[in-house]
């Protein structure tokens, strides 16, 4: 199967199986409850907020990883795999602060708490916004490449540090997984939501690669015709 043409299946099939998930999550995932017995909607957020931003982690690895390759090769088409790793990731982290900001206001009665999560999670989204920054401020390209590629790798780190935070370190953050774990139909709403927002993050990177192919091969064929 063709990428683009793969591409195109996982985009359907994601925003297919992202919108059962939403009716997962409202008809039949039950809601978790209070100790006092009242009902925590709010946590209904969790079937999007957590997909979000795992899916984040995971593509901010791509960043990282042709970042890696392109120091070693020097070849300008991994800069480009890893500035589009980029722009996925800042999609799915700017959903991630979204939801979780709303999910704080209704939780925690604030907007923004500097707990560990939330302050290493801040730093991952100005990490990436920098990546962008960095680049523009640049004007010769192999410079650029290389700054970006290092800088991406660095910035990278601050992935699994937000990620195990509260694991190691006491947090108000909720830990998803713990002992206990969930009720049979949340943990499948999860892994269903799961599932789907990854196919989608695999959508939007190959299309958005396949259009900058497409660009490139237009300014090719420009130059090739005199400009």
């Amino acid at each position: 199967m063709k990428r683009g043409y793969l591409a195109e299946v996982m985009l359907a099939l994601g925003a297919v199986i992202t919108t059962a998930t939403f009716l997962l999550t409202f008809f039949w995932a039950p809601p978790s409850v209070y100790p006092d017995g009242r009902v925590d909607f709010a946590q209904k957020i969790f079937y999007f907020h957590v997909p979000v931003a795992e899916a984040s982690f995971l593509v901010f690895f791509f960043t990282a990883y042709y970042g890696v390759r392109f120091l070693m090769t020097k070849r300008k088409e991994y800069d480009v795999k890893a500035r589009i790793a980029t722009e996925v990731t800042l999609f799915f982290v700017l959903l991630t602060m979204a939801t979780g900001i709303l999910w704080t206001r209704v939780e925690w009665n604030v907007w923004w708490q500097w707990e560990p999560r939330l302050t290493t999670y801040f730093i991952m989204t100005l990490l990436v916004i920098g990546y962008f920054v960095l680049r523009n401020s640049v004007d010769d390209e192999e410079r650029r490449a290389t700054y970006a590629a290092a800088f991406g790798i660095l910035a990278f780190i601050d992935a699994p540090i937000s990620f195990f935070i509260t694991r190691v370190v006491q947090s108000t953050h909720p830990v998803v997984f713990k002992s206990g774990g969930l009720e049979p139909p949340m943990l499948a709403t999860f892994i269903v939501g799961q599932i789907g927002m990854l196919m989608l993050g695999y959508a939007f990177y190959q299309l958005r690669l396949k259009e900058e192919e497409l660009k490139e091969r237009l300014e090719a064929l420009k130059i090739g015709l005199g400009g």
